[in-house]
Formats: structure tokens, sequence, C-alpha cells
């Protein structure tokens, strides 16, 4: 038996957390090292570690949540806009294997940045071909 996550410790009463919200599948929770206030955790009732080992019902119950969460951010950071973040796997960042959105709020001079900060800078010129390439053969492997 798999030893339970940081997350599956909160979702059991075990660790205490800050609830934001909960529904049908999903739990929602501040971030306890927030990168701006009102940085808030959504997770899923299930403990799976990636995206794809969620079915078809709880990817939409987790995305449910997020809307939720941004819903009450929205009321109380009086903004429409946000950074949402799930890192799917220990490459892309992802410290707690259990799959979590990060929901941020984004505020006139947050100090927040884009994605494209996250890189370094990119080359401007668009090769048309190679992503045609990449496309296909992407398209390729779904069949």
């Amino acid at each position: 038996m798999a030893e339970k996550s940081l997350f599956e410790h909160i979702l059991s009463g075990d660790i205490p957390s800050h609830m934001v919200g909960s529904g049908e599948g999903w739990y929602a929770f501040l971030d306890i090292f927030p990168r701006r206030e009102g940085h808030t955790l959504v997770i899923p009732t299930t403990a799976v570690s990636r995206i794809a080992d969620l079915s078809t019902l709880e990817r939409s119950q987790l995305m449910e949540g997020v809307a939720e969460v941004q819903r009450l951010l929205t009321i109380k950071f009086a903004t429409t806009d946000f950074t949402i973040v799930i890192h799917d796997g220990p490459l892309a960042g992802q410290e707690v294997p259990h799959v979590h959105a990060h929901v941020l709020p984004r505020t006139e001079n947050d100090s927040g940045k884009t994605l494209a900060a996250m890189w370094p800078p990119q080359s401007q010129d668009i090769d048309h071909e190679k992503l045609s390439v990449l496309a296909s053969e992407l398209r390729m492997e779904g069949n």
C-alpha cells in the first residue's frame, strides 16, 4: 500500500488546511506558501498523480472546482483575471504527487509574470513547416 500524499492527509483531516470551498469530487484550500494573496489549490478527491489518470467525470469536477474558486476570488479581489497552473508530473514541477491546480488571482501591478517568463526568450521566427510536421505526427499517434 502506497504512503498517503500530503493532500490525502489534508482530505482525511489528518493535516489542517484553510478550506476555500469543496464540491462533488474536489476540494480547495489556500496555499500555505502563496505566490500572492488568494493563491488557492484545487485538488480532486481522487488521489492520482496525473491528469490522465482521472476519469472524464473527475477532470470535469476538478474544473468545476477551479471555476468556483475563480468566482470566490473574483468577489474578494475584484478581478476576473487568473493564472491557473497544473504541474503534471515531477519533471513539470509537481511537488506533491496528487493532481492539483494552482489558481492565482491577477490584479494590476501584482508583480506576477507570464508563462513566457518561465523560459529563456525564444526566437521570434515562426517555423510553420516544423509545426506542421509535429502536429501531423501528434495526430497520427492518436490513431
